[in-house]
């Protein structure tokens, strides 16, 4: 089955059991995912990899929303982006932990011979091709920010 296929089928199983929070963000990320299928001249069906980058931009946004929400004293607010946020990630793949993505920042820095912080984009971008959609960039990012200022 896939990834679309499997969305539909649990936003049709949250909508027969009453889970509001997953049934309305299944339904939100069933419309992103229709929306870019039609976005060009011909209607085409995405693949896994595609739906898997709209489902990260989902909750990148959700992240930054919940940033916002607390700087402004908002914690109901964010508490929903954070339900919204756990339904989606049930979509990704399996994060590694900051302490592998760690090793493997530090590995590319001694393999590249990188020693300042003239070259941490070269850095970044060796690390994430090694981890691909097991990491997020950001936290990618702060651990060569944190290895480069060492």
């Amino acid at each position: 089955m896939n990834l679309k296929n499997r969305i539909v089928a649990e936003l049709t199983d949250a909508m027969k059991n009453s889970r509001e929070v997953e049934k309305q963000t299944l339904r939100m990320l069933k419309a992103e995912i229709m929306k870019a299928e039609v976005a060009g001249a011909q209607k085409v069906e995405l693949a896994d990899g595609e739906i898997l980058k709209i489902i990260k931009r989902l909750v990148k946004q959700r992240r930054d929303s919940i940033e916002q929400f607390e700087q402004g004293n908002r914690p109901e607010l964010a508490a929903i982006e954070k339900a919204e946020i756990e339904v989606l990630e049930k979509y990704l793949p399996a994060q590694l932990s900051e302490e592998k993505i760690a090793e493997i920042v530090a590995m590319k820095k001694a393999e590249l011979g990188i020693t300042d912080k003239a070259k941490m984009g070269i850095l970044v971008g060796a690390v994430m091709k090694v981890v691909g959609d097991s990491a997020d960039g950001a936290t990618v990012k702060s651990l060569v920010v944190k290895s480069l200022s060492l």
